[in-house]
């Protein structure tokens, strides 16, 4: 004789729905970041952690290492905190690097948000699949980089070219370093001194000197 079982009926998590991306108006609103993943000439993998601002699409900071830990991810944004500021919030996907209590412990006591985007939906957070998908295309896959240093020089020096050369057809035509400007000048922030370094050469300067 056979035993009747229960079935158990499988849960589903109820579907999120989608909401509108909010567009910051002003920098320092909303930074979005994310992992890309390299390699060196000899096959040595690397990873780069990069951060954008949303409101200007300004590529504020990659970090570039073999590894990179929930430590280093708090020493990026300690050193950023005291060249520009921290954004209110930060959004990010779901990942073993983002969900780490030492960094969500790190967000909390500086009154940073976080707001994670779902893994596979590059619409939850389109600036940074935008920038990543040029960091791809214009850096990574047209240099050879021979070493971590090699990297971290050639990627610096695209990434100021990005914020500085390259217009933008969704900021009117305006490069990002051209749009924070063009904000600043309006009145609405007033803009601590940025740095842009290579390991071994630093230019330091005021907002405007980046731009004349």
């Amino acid at each position: 004789m056979g035993l009747n079982h229960k079935r158990r009926m499988k849960k589903h998590l109820p579907k999120r729905e989608r909401q509108e991306l909010f567009v910051p108006r002003s920098p320092n609103e909303v930074w979005s970041a994310d992992f890309m993943a390299d390699a060196l000439y000899c096959g040595r993998r690397f990873r780069t952690f990069n951060v954008i601002d949303d409101h200007n699409r300004e590529a504020v900071d990659i970090e570039i290492d073999a590894s990179i830990t929930g430590l280093r991810l708090i020493r990026v944004f300690e050193r950023l905190k005291i060249e520009r500021g921290l954004p209110d919030v930060l959004r990010r996907y779901h990942g073993s690097k983002f969900i780490s209590r030492t960094l969500d412990k790190w967000a909390y006591e500086n009154g940073v948000g976080l707001d994670f985007s779902r893994p596979g939906k590059p619409t939850d957070n389109p600036f940074i699949e935008s920038f990543n998908g040029s960091f791809r295309d214009e850096c990574l896959n047209v240099h050879w980089f021979l070493s971590l240093e090699d990297a971290r020089e050639k990627i610096e020096i695209w990434r100021c070219e990005y914020n500085c050369d390259r217009p933008h057809s969704s900021l009117g035509g305006c490069t990002p370093a051209e749009f924070r400007r063009n904000h600043s000048q309006a009145g609405i922030l007033d803009f601590s001194p940025v740095i842009y370094s290579v390991r071994g050469q630093n230019a330091v300067g005021s907002e405007n000197s980046l731009f004349t």
